[in-house]
Parts: structure tokens; sequence; C-alpha cells
């Protein structure tokens, strides 16, 4: 009896032991998974864009559910809040960011006297005012605004806190031609040879790189300058390969697929397949918005100085080949977000260029907006009619553009 006992009780012995085994090595996997995405930093968050309305291809429509057409465009997800403080002294604060604002802009300037007005400003008594960087500017810009082709109709940054002049009419310009040039020169050329600098279209909606020369005469251009001052770590990354198919910017706390699609799709198909993607066993996946996909831009990157994307080589782009077949060209990006412009505001989305953003004047195909502007093209179309050619840079219009999905991380 006594050796049955001793016997049954060696059996429990290994079952337990077999047991915590088993729970271990578990424990240890799920560990190791965790340990494999490192935490982000959030040095850099990003501002919502503002959206709250839903939209098909044509209209405004009801808020889609789960598994239906449009759904997981821009205002299906939530981020940061735009809020700001007026600090009565000339100067916004934003309380995402921690970035302070020059209230109003003033005059036109050339890009020199930018520079030269930021180094000797004593805004609001502080010293250290500077041209912001294309990420910093763009990181004010809200696409609850709308535009209609060079006339303006709703402001597309917030007007309670920031003075948004639009452009002369009186003297010639257009109400589209009040640009907010940044600090950041494109490593390129557009229009062949004009040395250029990014900037943002508040009144339209875009970025874009503006001649810093005009053409012609060689006279330096003027555009609007916005100061800002404080936390000099945002706009700036800090990637990390996971070795799984993703990158993880700490920065930011947003996770990406590494490589994109790999194949082209109109903006209601790019939706479906950013919601339907399962990746490290995750999917909560989703197409970025505008201001999420602009934040991994590498403005240093261009295929004309370094044969490459505008983007960091840790993630993969597909190569293309633009309008006239040739090789070294790379895509536009699709974003969920609206771009609210044209006779129906509803039928475009916002696209970031991480390639050329190609026109074609006079029969000539080039680089008019420079690698890492953001456009936008129609939502829908037929892929045998596109690309085609639009506006007066001829911008190419691809309607079938490219994803790289995102998530935050947990």
């Amino acid at each position: 009896m006594q050796k049955l006992k001793n016997t049954k009780m060696i059996l429990m012995i290994l079952i337990l032991m077999i047991s915590c085994s088993h729970d271990e090595n578990s424990t240890s996997q799920t560990d190791t998974e965790n340990a494999a995405i490192p935490i982000p930093e959030k040095t850099y968050a990003i501002v919502d864009t503002g959206v709250t309305d839903f939209y098909s291809n044509t209209a405004i429509i009801s808020t889609p559910q789960a598994g239906e057409a449009f759904f997981g465009q821009d205002a299906t997800y939530k981020g940061n809040d735009p809020s700001y403080t007026d600090n009565g002294d000339g100067t916004v604060t934003d309380n995402v960011t921690g970035l302070m604002w020059e209230k109003n802009m003033g005059t036109k300037i050339t890009f020199d006297e930018g520079v030269t007005k930021a180094d000797n400003s004593i805004l609001g008594g502080h010293t250290d005012w500077r041209v912001p960087t294309i990420k910093e500017l763009y990181s004010l810009i809200l696409f609850t605004g709308s535009v209609k082709g060079e006339g303006a109709i709703e402001k597309f940054i917030d007007t309670d806190y920031f003075e948004q002049p639009l452009g002369d009419t009186s003297n010639g310009e257009r109400e589209i031609d009040a640009q907010t040039w940044s600090s950041t020169e494109y490593v390129g050329v557009t229009m062949q040879a004009d040395a250029t600098v990014f900037g943002v279209n508040f009144i339209d909606g875009r970025i874009k790189g503006y001649p810093k020369y005009k053409p012609g005469s060689g006279t330096s251009n003027k555009m609007y300058f916005r100061m800002v001052r404080g936390n000099p770590a945002y706009g700036k990354n800090n990637f990390v390969d996971n070795e799984n198919g993703t990158i993880s910017d700490l920065s930011t706390g947003l996770m990406w697929q590494k490589a994109d699609a790999g194949n082209a799709l109109n903006w209601e198909e790019a939706l479906s397949y950013a919601e339907n993607l399962e990746l490290i066993n995750k999917n909560d996946w989703r197409l970025p918005n505008a201001k999420e996909l602009q934040s991994i831009v590498d403005y240093s990157r261009s295929p004309q100085t370094t044969g490459s994307p505008a983007i960091d080589p840790v993630f993969q782009t597909t190569e293309i080949t633009d309008s006239e077949g040739n090789a070294g060209h790379y895509p536009f990006f699709w974003t969920g977000t609206t771009h609210l412009d044209g006779v129906n505001p509803y039928v475009s989305a916002v696209y970031v260029a991480f390639g050329e953003g190609k026109g074609k004047m006079n029969g000539v195909l080039m680089d008019v907006h420079g690698a890492g502007c953001q456009r936008s093209d129609p939502k829908s179309g037929n892929i045998n009619e596109y690309p085609q050619f639009f506006g007066p840079q001829g911008d190419v219009r691809y309607v079938y553009n490219y994803v790289r999905c995102v998530r935050t991380i947990e």
C-alpha cells in the first residue's frame, strides 16, 4: 500500500513539473515577443487632422461600420486633439507638441530675411526663435479646411489662434498665394534647375517645394514665415527595425509596415487592404492619416541625390516607372484623409509623394513639387485612363497609389 502511495506521489510531482515547464515556456515566448517591441519615447506627438466627417468617393456619408465600404478612413481613428493656448503676447503654445508659435507672421519676406528675423526676435521675451522645419510647420495643418481651385473657402489652420492671410488679389495674386516657408530646403531641384524650399499652403492644404529665387530675374522669392521655439526633438524620428516585418518609431509611438503593399490601389481598396491586414498577429492596422504618413518622410533623401525614395532605408519601398516608362521612380502613398477641394470637394484624398512630385510642363516631364510633397488624387477612376496631367504645372495624377499601413504601439 505504501509503495502504491509513493508511486502516485511521484506521478503527481512529474505532472506538476511538466505543467510548470509548459507555463514557463509559454511565458518566456510571450516575454520575448513583448521585448521585441521597444517602449516609445513619444517626443514627436502628432496632432490629429481634426477630421470628424466620413466620405465616400463622392459625398459625405453616415459613419461606416467595420466590414463596410470606406471604414477605416481618417475620422474612424482619433489621435491627439488640437489644443492651443493664446499667451496674450503675440505667441501661441501648442499644448500637444510643446512648440510655441508666432501668432501673426507679418508680411512676406525672403528666405534669408526669415532666418535673420528669427535670429533677432525677442517676441514674448524669448530669444530662441527659429524658422520651423517642414515637419514642425505641418503640425499646424487641419484637414477641416476646404478650397475651390484658386479660391479659399475654409483655411487649413485654426484661425481662432493664428492669423493667416490670403494672397493679395489686388496685386495680381491668387487667394491661394499665401504659402508659408519652412527651413527645409529640398536636396534636389525642381523645374529642372530651381533651388527649392518646402512650404505648407494653409489656404489649399498642401506641401510643395517653392523656388527660392524667381525664375528669369533670379531675385529672391518672398513667402510668409511663422517662427517657432521649443521642443528641439520635434520631427526627429527614432526608427527601430523589429525584425518581423515592422518598424517602430519610438518618437511618435507608431508602428509601420516595413514593406509597402506592393501594388497600386484606389482609395477604397487601400482602406480595405489596411483594415484586413494581419501582421505580427495584430489586426489593428490602418491606413495612416495625412499627418501620420508625413511624419516618416526623410527630407534629406530624394531620387535625384540619393537614388532612393524620401524615406529612411530601414523601410522597403517598391520601385516603379514614371508615366513615360523611366525606371528609378517611387510611388505616391495614400492616406485616409479626404482633401476638400474642387467643385465636388469629396472626390479626392491626400497622398504623400516619397518619389518625385512630377508634372508635365511644355511637354517635358519633370519634378515640379519635390520628393516629400503632399498633394491629393481622385479617389477612383478607370486604371487604364491614368496617369493623367492636371493643373498649371501638369501634376501627374495616378489615382491608383500605394499603401504603407500603421498601428499605434500598445
